[in-house]
């Protein structure tokens, strides 16, 4: 069982500049949204990271949220909270698959967040993994994030060719033109 094995955690990172977090929370379940918002709260207080917090009205919806505040905000990360807890039909499946690839979207093109949208069988599995002296998965993603967002500082500035340029070379332009003969 998952619950009894030992698992290996980063130590959050330091940071010179001031960190900014935005916290997207569905409160579906409002104690187990409250334990989780609680968990990443304090981890981000440990990182001195300051935190803002709003709340959409599911799961599906984080995504969309944290895609707009990033294209719109100066955040540095976001934090995705919520729960899904299976029920009768497939809405449990469409829930978990669309609200983890919209999040995985928005990773793969640079956004720093965690993911801890809770998805679970029960309600007392939900609980002991919102619950900020238990599994603390809510601490778990704002520690993502601020992981993410150190690794983008460090990277910051770095860069390589782009396209069939490559990088400290210039581009000799063909046939016959009115001014410089490179770009």
């Amino acid at each position: 069982m998952a619950g009894s094995e030992q698992h290996y955690t980063l130590e959050l990172p330091n940071f010179d500049k001031p960190v900014r977090l935005l916290i997207v929370v569905a409160p579906y379940y409002k104690d187990i949204a409250d334990n989780l918002v609680a968990g990443a709260r304090a981890v981000a207080a440990q990182a001195g990271a300051a935190v803002d917090l709003v709340e959409v009205p599911g799961a599906l919806e984080i995504p969309a949220a944290i895609a707009t505040a990033a294209r719109m905000t100066d955040y540095d990360g976001f934090v995705a909270l919520g729960c899904v807890i299976r029920g009768e039909t497939t809405h449990y499946d469409t829930v978990c698959n669309d609200s983890s690839r919209g999040l995985t979207m928005l990773g793969l093109q640079g956004v720093c967040l965690g993911n801890g949208i809770l998805t679970v069988e029960n309600r007392p599995q939900a609980e002991v993994r919102a619950d900020p002296a238990g599994q603390n998965k809510g601490g778990g993603a704002a520690a993502a994030a601020l992981h993410l967002i150190a690794l983008s500082r460090k990277w910051a500035g770095q860069t390589k060719g782009i396209g069939f340029r490559p990088q400290g070379e210039s581009i000799r332009i063909a046939g016959e033109t009115e001014g410089p003969a490179t770009a």
